[in-house]
């Protein structure tokens, strides 16, 4: 049996910030090099976990931006790479203020990007692996054993919404 490519999928990235100014240059690279961007989301106060709080400050913020473009799936750690670098060259004094969270949607599912492996966790390349983070069912998103505290908690569910049905209409168009 012959393999058969992947549909294409809606492209988003979960910013983590503390400095604006940094979160817009990131924003502004993104797009240069992955493309248009179709929507972005009011800022999320980012309180579920003290994680990135030694790293970036207290006063941490959560944005969500997704992609005009429809790409492969098997895009994943290449953007992963791709957003590392980016936050990599905004770092101040070595410390990130700007994490760049990417990920995709598809009509079932939502999954994020990671360097970290948990047990759910599949391997991509370039030391990255797939995480499933949220599943499509009876009109709504649900999360996984696993998932992220803030993605577990549906603050960001009503974006994920928009950007499926925005993901709809342009595999319908």
């Amino acid at each position: 049996m012959r393999a058969i490519d992947p549909q294409a999928v809606k492209y988003f990235i979960g910013a983590l910030f503390s400095s604006s100014d940094l979160l817009e240059q990131a924003i502004y690279q993104c797009e240069n090099r992955i493309g248009s961007i179709d929507m972005k989301s009011e800022s999320f106060p980012f309180a579920s976990t003290s994680y990135y709080e030694d790293e970036m400050g207290q006063n941490i913020s959560r944005v969500i931006f997704s992609f005009d473009a429809l790409l492969s799936p098997g895009e994943l750690a290449n953007l992963k790479v791709l957003c590392n670098m980016i936050e990599d060259g905004l770092r101040v004094e070595k410390s990130r203020k700007v994490n760049l969270d990417v990920g995709y949607l598809d009509f079932h599912k939502l999954v994020l990007a990671s360097a970290k492996y948990n047990g759910q966790k599949i391997y991509l390349d370039h030391g990255i692996y797939a995480d499933p983070t949220l599943y499509f069912e009876a009109g709504k998103f649900h999360a996984f054993e696993n998932t992220f505290p803030d993605f577990k908690s549906e603050t960001y569910h009503d974006v994920f919404l928009k950007i499926r049905n925005t993901y709809k209409a342009q595999l319908k168009g």
